[in-house]
């Protein structure tokens, strides 16, 4: 059985569309039921009908045309059951429905299994005999085998571009991707493609390895060279800071992991493109195995920077696009210079079917103030070309071929977007206080030198969060206390004497550096954070030296220790960092020591925050991590994703637990993970008493607006009712309603009525 899955499952695989894919199973499941019929049927998600859509036995020309309401017919009961229907007199049950136009008259009995894609009925899988008999066991099993393992390449087919029931086969497709910028815009698609592909480079022996070297070495150059460019060119509309963007680039182009080893590779006997293949896709599997997105994103730069060195190599030159005049730049993954190289007078979206929101084309996507899509992977690239795509960069949704009433939706969303954006910025400069009188400082979460100058016109007050393990991914060895020193400075003197909030090095487990691979099976309860720093003494000094040195005569550093799940790692934390600060002050600097906290991300910490407000200054909750280990799910894992969720009642219960716990021991708590950019999420994190928020300052100034709206009374208030829910879905719809009573409902997402599509 397991071979003729593997047979299924590999042709529905390689089917053109949905039509392909759907004759390809009732074939095979037919040919392997020894059944006199197999049909499939979908649900037809307009209307929540039963569509026949491909069939062996039945006759044909009754496909797309067969349609079964809710509660009529045996297949719709297996649907609303979502469990399977075995008859051995199919005609006699009292849901049977008779169409003529089948040709099933001569079937009795009748096998329906549900087929599911994340919890959903998608469709039913049925199979019809003439003999009047129950099927076995067996048979039930392995129905339901194949319909387990189909429904997800089911649903995928049918978003890809095949043939839909009824009126999902005309505009307005809608797919769901991750939400990486702001904004909304209409336009058409421009697919940029690779002429290149990795996957295609064989590895072949090097006739002559020294001129393979210096080809290699002249294509490098011929990259660089047009890096810079990009950069330049794109200097008027970026920030220097955020110009960095491309010197990152150019780092990783000047490397030795990348371009040392690719030379090795050559001396060693491959020819150039194979020696450049094996080096690239040595470093996207280290990326690709990271937990922390930022660090896995840098898989894509990674690629499109050997993809641009192999295109100089196979001497095809750069490829010439012709852009529309709103032009949505649609590619399988987007990347930085892909968005440099487009005109920005024409470019109005971004839209990727692999990535995120944490991508340098992301990151570059908001400082141009460009709505962006990422993570699409049902987007059929084939098929959008030169189509007019709405682009939502608040749901993370796109609509393909969109209708009338759809686009005229979205014209008038992207005005009421434009005035709210004028109207956010007439409150930068304000502080973020509560009708009532309570202020809440708003801080900036970043890990780029190009984030800063978004950060600062965003209004934050500081730096809640710097990632500081960015300097160490962009380079092929540890970075030096001169090279750390030098970037921290450049971000505590852009906020001084605004506070800047740094985090030690962050990494290990799956989040490990390319140079300081680590292999672990679980890698979320392994290796990482100050785990791996305290094991590593030598580099956690450097580290901290590198930050006090950076804070001489701006004082305005604060330190974080990250994954703390006991009161011995702060003291040898501490131990560290005294030492540190010590040897500076004998080498002749005035350092101040810095305030220190530690992060409650671990659920192990919320029980010592009291042993911790003995030896450190305040504590941070990162509440991505504590959500995730509170809730035992993976947020990363697509199967499991959709269990995440800040508004469940012990992930708010803990919340509560924490604030309070803080107040009794009299130390300041402030909250650094997503909750606090989401503005209604803000306001309970408020209520329950958190001192700070600190978020992606693109969420600032919507954050600020909310609280700025509510007294704290009323945010207690919702907390309570909130509280009282005991279910994620009715208290997202319970604060949903509340925005919308308070006329904010704009400041989470676009007030689209979808159903108007």
């Amino acid at each position: 059985m397991l071979s003729l899955l593997r047979r299924i499952v590999q042709e529905v695989s390689f089917a053109g569309d949905l039509d392909e894919a759907l004759a390809t199973i009732v074939t095979r499941v037919r040919e392997a039921m020894e059944s006199d019929v197999c049909s499939v049927y979908l649900v037809d998600p307009s209307d929540g009908y039963l569509v026949l859509m491909a069939t062996q036995g039945l006759n044909q020309d009754a496909v797309k045309k067969v349609r079964m309401p809710p509660g009529h017919g045996i297949a719709t009961l297996v649907a609303e059951r979502a469990e399977p229907v075995n008859l051995d007199s199919a005609p006699s049950h009292p849901r049977f429905l008779f169409f003529p136009e089948t040709s099933e008259e001569p079937y009795q009995s009748f096998l329906g299994v549900p087929i599911l894609n994340h919890r959903k009925v998608v469709g039913v899988l049925v199979t019809q005999r003439r003999q009047p008999e129950r099927c076995s066991e067996d048979q039930v099993a392995f129905q339901v085998t194949v319909a387990a393992t189909l429904g997800g390449a089911i649903s995928h087919a049918e978003a890809s571009g095949g043939l839909k029931p009824s009126s999902q086969s005309g505009n307005n497709r809608r797919f769901e991707g991750l939400a990486a910028a702001p904004g909304v815009s209409i336009g058409k698609a421009l697919l940029v493609t690779h002429l290149v592909d990795f996957d295609l480079v064989p590895d072949r022996h090097a006739s002559d390895p020294t001129a393979e070297e210096f080809a290699f070495i002249t294509a490098v150059e011929v990259v660089q060279a047009n890096i810079r460019e990009l950069g330049e060119e794109l200097s008027q509309a970026l920030s220097t800071e955020e110009s960095t963007l491309f010197d990152a680039y150019l780092l990783m182009l000047s490397s030795d992991s990348l371009i040392g080893k690719t030379i090795e590779r050559i001396k060693a006997g491959n020819w150039a493109p194979g020696a450049l293949r094996q080096t690239v896709m040595e470093h996207v599997r280290v990326f690709r195995a990271m937990e922390d997105p930022l660090l896995r994103e840098r898989a894509t730069d990674i690629i499109d920077l050997g993809r641009r060195i192999l295109l100089q190599l196979q001497e095809k030159g750069r490829r010439v696009f012709r852009y529309p005049k709103r032009t949505i730049l649609v590619a399988e993954e987007v990347s930085a210079t892909m968005i440099a190289e487009a005109p920005l007078s024409r470019l109005v979206a971004v839209v990727s079917a692999r990535g995120s929101r944490y991508s340098h084309a992301a990151i570059l996507a908001r400082a141009l103030g460009l709505p962006a899509v990422m993570g699409l992977s049902d987007l059929p690239l084939g098929q959008i070309d030169g189509h007019e795509v709405v682009v939502d960069g608040y749901r993370g949704h796109i609509y393909l071929d969109p209708s009338s009433v759809v686009r005229s939706e979205f014209n008038r969303l992207a005005r009421e977007d434009a005035k709210l954006t004028a109207d956010l910025s007439e409150i930068r400069d304000l502080p973020a206080i509560t009708k009532d009188g309570h202020r809440v400082p708003l801080y900036a979460n970043t890990g780029l030198v190009a984030d800063i100058d978004q950060a600062r016109n965003s209004g934050a007050e500081g730096i809640g969060l710097y990632r500081t393990e960015i300097p160490f991914m962009v380079r092929d060895r540890f970075p030096g206390e001169e090279e750390q020193a030098s970037i921290f400075r450049q971000v505590l003197r852009a906020f001084s004497p605004r506070l800047v909030t740094m985090r030690t090095l962050d990494v290990g487990g799956d989040k490990s550096l390319p140079y300081f691979p680590i292999q672990e099976a679980n890698p979320f309860l392994g290796w990482r954070g100050i785990r791996i720093t305290l094991d590593h003494p030598e580099i956690f000094h450097i580290h901290l030296r590198a930050m006090l040195r950076a804070s001489e005569g701006l004082d305005n550093l604060q330190i974080l220790f990250p994954m703390v799940y006991c009161m011995s790692e702060v003291e040898e934390a501490l131990v560290l960092l005294h030492r540190a600060r010590r040897e500076l002050v004998e080498e002749g600097r005035q350092i101040a020591l810095p305030k220190v906290g530690v992060m409650i991300e671990i659920p192990a910490a919320i029980y010592q925050i009291g042993l911790f407000s003995r030896r450190v200054d305040f504590l941070s909750v990162g509440t991505n991590d504590l959500t995730q280990y509170l809730l035992a799910v993976d947020r990363n894992n697509e199967r499991v994703a959709g269990l995440y969720n800040h508004l469940h009642p012990a992930v708010l219960r803990v919340l509560v637990q924490i604030a309070q716990t803080a107040r009794d021991y009299r130390i300041p708590v402030g909250v650094c993970g997503e909750m606090a950019g989401d503005p209604m999420l803000a306001l309970l994190l408020v209520a329950m008493g958190m001192d700070s928020l600190s978020m992606n300052s693109g969420c600032l100034p919507r954050v600020k607006k909310t609280l700025r709206h509510f007294s704290l009374e009323h945010a207690k208030e919702i907390l309570q009712d909130v509280l009282s829910f005991g279910d994620c879905i009715l208290a997202q719809k319970y604060l949903d309603d509340v925005l919308e009573r308070e006329g904010l409902a704009n400041l989470v997402r676009p007030n689209s009525d979808q159903k108007k599509g």
